[in-house]
């Protein structure tokens, strides 16, 4: 009875350390994972911001809207070349957002361009903080 008692005690245990241990793992997976969105949602996403920011007309949104998803459209098709080098990538994705950029410029009143231009260089400076920061962590 008593060798029954501790078989049934430790079969208990090792089923209750496997079911944290397990869901332990999936909160892991579930907390890493990268939602994908299509091109069409990053640049819904991109134009919603925008707007929000920006106050922009009907007009407005529907060009930026239309701006946005062809830019995306493109970036995406350039991330899925793996013919590309990882140098080609970064200068054509480069020469989409400067692209971007100059098709802005007429859509957008000049204080509405400054706001974004102004936002997209705070953002490529963080990026930029980041980056050296993870090479630091590399190399230190």
């Amino acid at each position: 009875m008593k060798k029954y008692m501790i078989a049934v005690t430790s079969m208990l245990l090792c089923l209750l350390f496997g079911i944290q241990s397990n869901s332990i793992a999936q909160a892991k997976d579930s907390t890493h994972k990268k939602v994908h969105f299509t091109a069409e949602e990053r640049a819904d996403k991109m134009t919603n911001k925008l707007d929000r920011r920006l106050n922009l007309t009907k007009d407005q949104d529907k060009k930026i809207s239309d701006i946005n998803t062809d830019i995306t459209r493109r970036m995406e098709a350039i991330k899925t070349n793996t013919s590309l080098s990882k140098k080609d990538k970064m200068q054509q994705v480069k020469a989409l957002n400067e692209e971007r950029s100059q098709r802005f410029k007429p859509v957008l009143t000049p204080d509405q361009y400054k706001k974004w231009n102004d936002w997209e260089m705070q953002k490529k400076e963080k990026m930029e903080a980041k980056l050296d920061k993870k090479q630091q962590k590399r190399n230190g």
